[in-house]
């Protein structure tokens, strides 16, 4: 493998090792004994869920392939994935808030678990079963997990701002060294000791199974609005409501759409942009370069929580740095001449763009906590996981679209239109900080005016 490879690995670990040793006082929050603990734990179950998730991903193609399906087969069942989370999203989220976070988060090891146990079964409609489950537990892993938290954190009445120190060290086990270290147990799993392609999907059911236990005996149930009189169909009305009553949260769901959108058709296509002409690149070492940029970003993140700066104003050039990040392909293709030779190592075209989605990873790492420190702020109780899973309906329809049109368009232009939308998440997130500081004024005015009320004959 090149000498590039590991200078980029090297020169990030270094990073991530020097801003997480040399944090000052400004960068640590001081908390309570009671928080640490109930952090720790929700960070404990939150990286097993994880690694239940990260487990799979290296071998689902692959396994997927070794039951002989061809592509148009496989893309059909991720396509089933994302239509699953897409359509049952909502209805699961509206059951979170109704019957409780907790029996959600207890849902989705088990949804998870009986998706793991289909891919023993080369049959294409068990397979396709296998898909649609974990589309569902998809959509509970980003909805219900984050709601049971908040909720949680204020009932116990821990300080709002601790919240970001929670997020941030999730993202940044759970996003990141989780990802890296289940990457290379899932290779020992399947290569090394020889396993096979199905052995990560048990590893990841049995870490699914001792997340679920520790969930069953140390979590406390809550809910969004528990009242008898609510239906599903009522739960859905006070969502739609909020979103389309709000201009904040419309603006925080459609920058969380357009960011994802990018991010997952971006996990598409990294690695034919870094291969075009077949080109020998260690994928498993790439991926792993990627999530230690996305831990880099995570601890970007934690400092900048740290010292309370407006999320709503450092997002944006968050936004537009991805931004130019997936603009890279394009520039690329027309500066650097392409090779003509099939195979060979990465090109000097490939190492610039490689360089750029390592800056990506690192605004995914940001984006994380910073997205869900916004959440938090702008979105009601009453129904957050309604309103999380209405903001994934449009994330999900674009990737499935992506999806089934991957080979219709050249790359340049999915990375250009990638590098739009989050050019417009930047141009959203201005006006989503613009929107929040004018109503903090208008409400510090009428706490104002009421004050001054009694003092008035």
């Amino acid at each position: 493998m090149e000498v590039f490879y590991y200078v980029v690995f090297g020169a990030l670990s270094a990073v991530v090792a020097g801003l997480e040793l040399g944090k000052s006082g400004k960068d640590r929050v001081a908390t309570t004994s009671a928080f640490n603990a109930f952090k720790n734990n929700y960070v404990l179950v939150y990286s097993l869920m994880m690694s239940g998730d990260w487990l799979q991903g290296p071998y689902v193609y692959y396994l997927y392939s070794q039951y002989g399906f061809d592509k148009g087969d496989i893309g059909r069942l991720f396509i089933a994935g994302f239509g699953s989370s897409m359509l049952f999203g909502t209805i699961v989220g509206s059951l979170a808030d109704k019957q409780g976070r907790k029996r959600a988060c207890i849902t989705y090891c088990i949804t998870y678990i009986l998706s793991c146990m289909t891919k023993h079964s080369p049959q294409y409609k068990i397979l396709m079963i296998g898909r649609i489950l974990g589309g569902i537990a998809t959509s509970l892993l980003f909805s219900a997990f984050e709601s049971w938290l908040v909720a949680e954190h204020n009932k116990r009445g821990f300080d709002p701002q601790w919240l970001s120190i929670t997020f941030s060290k999730a993202i940044f086990l759970g996003n990141g060294l989780i990802a890296i270290v289940s990457g290379l147990f899932a290779n020992l799993l399947a290569e090394n000791l020889g396993f096979g392609p199905v052995a990560p999907f048990d590893a990841a059911a049995c870490f699914l199974a001792i997340g679920m236990a520790i969930i069953m005996s140390s979590w406390s149930e809550n809910y969004g609005d528990p009242s008898e009189s609510k239906d599903l169909i009522a739960q859905f009305k006070v969502a739609a409501k909020a979103i389309a009553s709000d201009e904040k949260i419309a603006l925080l769901g459609a920058i969380q759409s357009l960011f994802e959108g990018s991010m997952y058709t971006f996990v598409f296509l990294w690695t034919p942009a870094l291969s075009p002409n077949e080109e020998d690149i260690p994928h498993g070492f790439i991926f792993a370069t990627f999530m230690l940029s996305s831990m880099l970003g995570s601890s970007i993140a934690s400092r900048l929580l740290a010292r309370k700066l407006k999320v709503e104003g450092y997002m944006q050039i968050v936004f537009s740095i991805s931004a130019v990040t997936l603009v890279l392909p394009v520039v690329t293709n027309f500066l650097v001449p392409p090779s003509s030779v099939k195979g060979g190592s990465i090109s000097f075209g490939g190492c610039l763009q490689l360089l750029g989605f390592c800056t990506f990873e690192s605004c995914v790492g940001i984006f994380w906590p910073s997205i869900m420190k916004m959440r938090s702020q702008y979105i009601p109780e009453e129904a957050r996981s309604t309103i999380m899973n209405f903001f994934r309906i449009p994330l999900n329809l674009f990737v499935c679209v992506v999806l089934y049109n991957v080979n219709a368009f050249p790359i340049t232009i999915m990375f250009g239109m990638c590098s739009i939308f989050l050019f417009m998440a930047a141009i959203l997130q201005r006006r989503l900080m613009v929107v929040s500081d004018l109503h903090k004024s208008s409400t510090k005015a009428q706490e104002m005016v009421g004050e001054d009320e009694p003092l008035n004959p």
